[in-house]
């Protein structure tokens, strides 16, 4: 089994502002802007609870992002975001080489995502949504899939119909490698069936959930002890060299790279991350 840390939503090169943390804690990951179909989902079609997404986003990005652009609804993990179709479940694009990555690293049926990005506070001032000045920004888990198929975009009609209004359903591939990866319907870890969907987003923020170390730019992580590379067969994928690990205080310290958008943990040779995977998902899942 393995365990894929996935970085995806606004980012400083593609929506180039943070996503929020709202005032109740709940936080919501701002899918980039599409920038190849143009009669899709608008950021005004989504629904966060009470409020429509469009807002959110346009005062957020200052108008980078108006609420009638189309966005890149993916990873598609919230039942409640959109108007669904029967059967719908939690799902997810890649393509070109973070989809050959993902390959090549051998990430199939039972694996899970665990899909972070960029987070920060935010607060209603005038009206408008506006980020609070001096909170931390921060690398944060939002949420979650567990593999049950792998659907190549070459073979558009093996794709169920509900997942028509995905992004990466099209005629034209985004790249020569495309791939629609679909949830279980319940996660299944350690020949354990639980409750929880297979796919699914965290409801609220919980230091649980966040990456970056305190006080550190986001991209400095804190993680579990046991994910510090020393005598292990394998390694996380793109984080081979050593001089970006550290151990302090019992924890393990990681300089990520600056690129990339998959991360792969061979669960065979760190075996405590499928309970870590299931504390995390216990403790905060909303699907």
């Amino acid at each position: 089994m393995k365990i894929i840390l996935s970085r995806k939503g606004f980012d400083s090169s593609t929506g180039r502002v943070p996503s929020p943390i709202f005032p109740s804690g709940e936080m919501y990951s701002l899918p980039i802007p599409e920038s190849v179909l143009y009669d899709g989902i608008k950021y005004s079609d989504i629904k966060l609870g009470n409020y429509s997404l469009g807002k959110i986003v346009a005062d957020l990005s200052r108008g980078r992002v108006l609420a009638n652009s189309t966005a890149h609804l993916d990873p598609d993990l919230n039942y409640t975001s959109i108007h669904r179709l029967t059967n719908w479940k939690p799902l997810f694009g890649q393509a070109g080489a973070a989809e050959k990555h993902l390959q090549s690293q051998g990430v199939g049926v039972g694996d899970i995502f665990l899909f972070y990005g960029w987070f920060k506070k935010v607060e209603i001032i005038d009206g408008s949504w506006k980020y609070v000045q001096g909170s931390p920004d921060q690398h944060i888990i939002f949420g979650w899939l567990q593999i049950e198929q792998r659907l190549p975009v070459d073979n558009l009609e093996n794709i169920p119909q509900w997942a028509y209004s995905h992004p990466h359903y099209k005629r034209e591939k985004y790249r020569g490698l495309d791939s629609i990866y679909i949830s279980t319907d319940n996660l299944r870890l350690n020949n354990r069936v639980f409750d929880q969907s297979g796919g699914g987003i965290f409801d609220k923020f919980h230091p649980s959930l966040c990456l970056t170390d305190k006080g550190k730019s986001r991209s400095n992580w804190r993680l579990p002890s046991w994910i510090h590379p020393t005598d292990k067969n394998s390694i996380l994928s793109y984080h081979s060299n050593m001089k970006r690990w550290n151990q302090s205080d019992g924890y393990a310290l990681l300089r990520t790279v600056g690129r990339g958008q998959e991360f792969v943990l061979d669960c065979d040779d760190y075996p405590e991350a499928i309970d870590w995977a299931i504390g995390l998902i216990n403790k905060n899942w909303l699907c």
